[in-house]
């Protein structure tokens, strides 16, 4: 499940359940959407809900961060539970997206 949540200037896109390959193409669509038409410069995904994660993840993430990055914008990753942080730390995404617990204003 997505929920896409504008804020000034900003984009949450709060996940929750599972991060595969079938999910992120829709996580992708739907949020590439809203970013291309509101022209965020922040994107904010709340991970605080999700349960599973796999590399379709972090491409997600990726390609996220590729169309932000066009207009100047930056992408942050909150309140990801234990074991999804390590993945995203393990990959190196921390280069590209700052990772934040859930506590720090996401909306």
């Amino acid at each position: 499940m997505l929920k896409l949540i504008r804020g000034q200037d900003r984009l949450t896109a709060a996940v929750i359940g599972e991060i595969d390959h079938h999910a992120a193409r829709r996580i992708r669509e739907e949020t590439d959407a809203v970013l291309q038409q509101d022209l965020p410069h922040e994107l904010v995904f709340d991970f605080s809900g999700v349960t599973f994660m796999d590399s379709s993840g972090i491409g997600l993430i990726m390609g996220r961060y590729r169309l932000v990055s066009e207009w100047g914008g930056k992408v942050r990753i909150c309140g990801a539970p234990g074991r999804i942080e390590r993945i995203l730390k393990m990959s190196g995404i921390e280069k590209l997206a700052q990772i934040c617990p859930m506590k720090e204003e996401t909306v």
